[in-house]
């Protein structure tokens, strides 16, 4: 494990609403049960997602974004903004850099916690090709973007939107983790806000064994007891 810095303020930014959920909720849960601020900036709508037929396609994005925001409700989150993205087809476009500046610039988070930019072999679901884009747009956004104050001058000059250094990020998805947070005592919360998007969920007989597996995988590699859970990310100095 390494020490992360302390924080009173994080901005989580994921391609699709339940990345987070998936790759996070339980820290979020105790970050939020330590007195934490925590915002959500979810690009797309997930419009892409869902697995039953007999829902109009074009009820997703909303079906998706409110269940997002039920889902932030059980760990304690309040702050979802969506920017509206294409689900599917995200590129890491200079609009997107300067959408994702904004809200780091907005929130003026200590934290960022993103996706990968980095294709995980081990674990290619974590790897879809949006979480890619967003995980480098994000990056990008922390650096060199958003503490730039000439990056995306409309920003400032529009908005009144100072620049906003980021002091570290952590990256879930992953698998090179070289921080693991104990979730044990918020696994409930993660499951319940996962059972929160119900179009994504509703099918997955076994979800509580998936993500105890996952959870016990992460701990066994912190070098947590038995019985522990734990997420693990790759923390990284941004400052």
């Amino acid at each position: 494990m390494i020490q992360a810095c302390e924080v009173e303020r994080v901005l989580v930014v994921t391609a699709h609403p339940d990345d987070v959920d998936f790759g996070a909720g339980g820290t979020i849960a105790a970050l939020r049960e330590q007195g934490v601020e925590v915002t959500y900036c979810i690009i797309t709508d997930g419009d892409a997602g869902g697995f039953d037929p007999t829902v109009a396609r074009s009820e997703i994005p909303q079906i998706r974004r409110s269940e997002q925001v039920a889902a932030a409700k059980c760990c304690g989150v309040s702050d979802v903004r969506f920017l509206g993205y294409k689900d599917g087809e995200l590129t890491v476009s200079h609009d997107l850099r300067r959408d994702i500046s904004r809200v780091i610039r907005q929130v003026r988070p200590q934290r960022v916690i993103m996706q990968s930019p980095e294709r995980n072999w081990k674990r290619v679901y974590a790897s879809h090709p949006d979480h890619l884009a967003a995980g480098e747009a994000t990056i990008q956004a922390v650096y060199p973007d958003s503490r730039n104050p000439f990056a995306h001058p409309t920003l400032l000059a529009d908005e009144g939107l100072e620049e906003w250094s980021v002091p570290e990020v952590w990256v879930l998805g992953t698998d090179m983790p070289n921080h693991f947070v104990d979730i044990t005592e918020q696994f409930e919360t993660k499951v319940a806000a996962l059972r929160a998007h119900t179009s994504q969920t509703a099918h997955l007989d076994d979800l509580v064994e998936r993500l105890t597996g996952w959870g016990e995988s992460q701990a066994a590699k912190a070098g947590l007891p038995a019985g522990r859970l734990a997420e693990g990310f790759m923390v990284a100095s941004t400052a």
